[in-house]
């Protein structure tokens, strides 16, 4: 079977990116920018909430070892679906929470997978599924943000351990390694 294709929006890129990336069947997470105006922006354009943008992550996986609504089950279980344009102290329609389907089937999905997470949420669930856009990739210095040099921003040290505790709590059985 082809790999296939999940972008996902769920706040700061570096924080969805270091819970995809030691999954079975995911074979690449890129960190990026979808759903805005502004062909090629630059990282501080989108920051300023004025291109519409979202921080996104792009995950090639293999859906023989992983589904697509495994991926979207611990996008949910992951991130905050129900503050909009909000995730923790990241605040502006860049950290929306968004899925961005690659084909009806997908669309389906996302309508699913929103209605499962529901059930875990006191609040409505807030993200939105948007239409495919443009994928451009971040600058080279955000890619495996986590994997480099993560442990040496604060910011990352306070939200992702708890992303990646509640990851191995409730999916462990698809952590590599």
């Amino acid at each position: 079977m082809a790999d296939e294709i999940a972008t996902l929006a769920g706040g700061c890129f570096w924080c969805t990116e270091a819970v995809y990336q030691n999954l079975r069947g995911v074979q690449a997470v890129e960190s990026g920018y979808i759903g805005g105006t502004l062909p090629d922006p630059t990282y501080e354009q989108v920051c300023s909430g004025a291109t519409g943008h979202a921080e996104a992550i792009r995950i090639t996986y293999d859906p023989a070892v992983i589904a697509y609504a495994d991926l979207l089950d611990i996008f949910f279980a992951t991130h905050n679906p129900t503050t909009l344009n909000r995730q923790g102290n990241d605040i502006g329609t860049q950290y929306r929470s968004a899925i961005f389907p690659h084909s009806a089937e997908q669309e389906v999905e996302a309508r699913a997978g929103i209605e499962r997470a529901q059930s875990d949420q006191s609040d409505p669930i807030v993200t939105a599924i948007e239409p495919d856009a443009p994928w451009y990739p971040a600058e080279d210095y955000h890619q495996k943000y986590w994997d480099r040099v993560g442990d040496q921003n604060p910011y990352c040290m306070a939200v992702i351990p708890p992303k990646l505790a509640k990851l191995r709590k409730g999916f462990a059985a698809r952590i590599e390694g």
